[in-house]
């Protein structure tokens, strides 16, 4: 505990998706507490045309209670 899993758009590269992966785990032990190995990340490349199927309504729209951040863009952008 815990995994994270990062959906975004293809184009990034391994070193960045490495970037954010580190980054995301030393803050999780930071304010988490918890060891480096007990954490996991996980990048889904969704494409542009998948992501309002893939990622806004499952993701976004039908679990919004669950969000911490919001995207600044709705259904509509998402197309």
């Amino acid at each position: 505990m815990p995994h994270v899993t990062v959906k975004l758009w293809p184009g990034e590269t391994d070193e960045a998706k490495q970037r954010l992966s580190d980054a995301i785990v030393d803050n999780a032990v930071r304010i988490l507490g918890c060891s480096k190995a007990s954490l996991s990340v996980a990048f889904i490349d969704v494409s542009p045309a998948e992501w309002l199927d893939e990622v806004y309504e499952p993701d976004i729209a039908h679990r919004a209670a669950s969000l911490t951040k919001r995207p600044g863009y709705g259904p509509a952008a998402a197309r």
